[in-house]
């Protein structure tokens, strides 16, 4: 069975560029160009963490906080270890938002 990890999200629409920023309390604080509209910015949510985990975007699914800043995210294929590993690397090692 493939591993699965849950990860809590705050994001931040209509950004300048899309990124991963840093730690957020317990999870991680994300910036998307797409604008909160249509769920644009949930897809691209979904891409920026595909992206910066090295997973297919069928592998990162939002399961709630569909229409709020807050989001928990199902990760497909990745363990924890592995997930905060990436992430800390994408965000060039920065630890705060």
């Amino acid at each position: 069975m493939a591993a699965e990890t849950r990860l809590t999200v705050r994001v931040a629409p209509g950004a300048a560029r899309s990124a991963v920023v840093g730690r957020y309390g317990a999870g991680w604080k994300l910036r998307v160009s797409a604008p909160p509209v249509d769920g644009r910015a949930n897809e691209a949510v979904e891409r920026l963490l595909a992206d910066a985990l090295g997973l297919p975007v069928r592998d990162v699914g939002i399961v709630s906080g569909h229409g709020a800043r807050d989001k928990t995210v199902a990760l497909t294929g990745i363990d924890p270890t592995e997930t905060e590993r990436l992430l800390g690397r994408a965000c060039g090692g920065k630890d705060g938002a």
